[in-house]
């Protein structure tokens, strides 16, 4: 994963650290109602799953596949939506991620309440499409190890006269991601679920403001 400056505007900066926030604080409302398991954060799932199924705890193992299975149905879902998007391939990527955050909030406390964690799930695999092309997805959203990594290596390429500040865009993703989850735990905390509202209608107004050209990922 990397978000590198040369490649990107300002405004693909302004909009993958957004969406990243966004990620955190759908993962930490995710990580308080699941008692530790993460709705977008499919390696630390991983490692879960590996060690529940080495206990043999093969309960919450499947429920720890099903979350991995569901990231990956999104994940496909945002690509197929991003592939045959068009020039509004964003804009259809977010409006369905609000959708499925919208679906999650209103479902829990009813007796839908069993959609609303898969809806998160779905969700965040969506938002990794936000910058799909040509196949591939340029940034990933939802995880934050690659940009760390990034932030070592363009730190230490600076030093030996790389780009003064080739490191800061990925520093920006990892801040954002940890705002968003300080900021997800506080409102969950204050709200419970419908907390979920507010990421819901950030990735609407953010997929109404993408419309603009000059916001497109070209």
């Amino acid at each position: 994963m990397g978000l590198l400056v040369k490649d990107f505007s300002r405004n693909h900066v302004a909009l993958a650290a957004t969406l990243a926030a966004v990620a955190g604080y759908v993962d930490a409302v995710g990580f308080i109602e699941l008692n530790g398991l993460f709705v977008s954060f499919m390696s630390g799932n991983s490692t879960r799953l590996s060690t529940y199924v080495a206990l043999g705890h093969w309960y919450i193992a499947s429920r720890v596949a099903g979350l991995i299975v569901l990231f990956i149905i999104g994940s496909g879902l945002g690509a197929l939506i991003a592939h045959f998007g068009g020039p509004t391939r964003q804009r259809r990527v977010l409006f369905i991620e609000a959708a499925l955050l919208a679906i999650a909030a209103i479902c829990h406390g009813t007796v839908f309440s069993f959609v609303s964690i898969p809806a998160m799930v779905l969700a965040m695999g969506v938002e990794n499409a936000v910058f799909f092309k040509e196949g591939d997805t340029s940034v990933g959203l939802t995880y934050m190890t690659g940009a760390v990594v990034k932030v070592g290596q363009r730190l230490a390429l600076a030093l030996v006269g790389g780009a003064r500040w080739g490191w800061v865009s990925h520093l920006l993703l990892w801040l954002s991601l940890c705002s968003g989850a300080i900021t997800g735990t506080l409102v969950y905390g204050w709200l419970g679920m419908s907390c979920l509202w507010f990421p819901s209608l950030g990735a609407l107004l953010l997929g109404c403001v993408i419309v603009r050209p000059r916001f497109q990922f070209a």
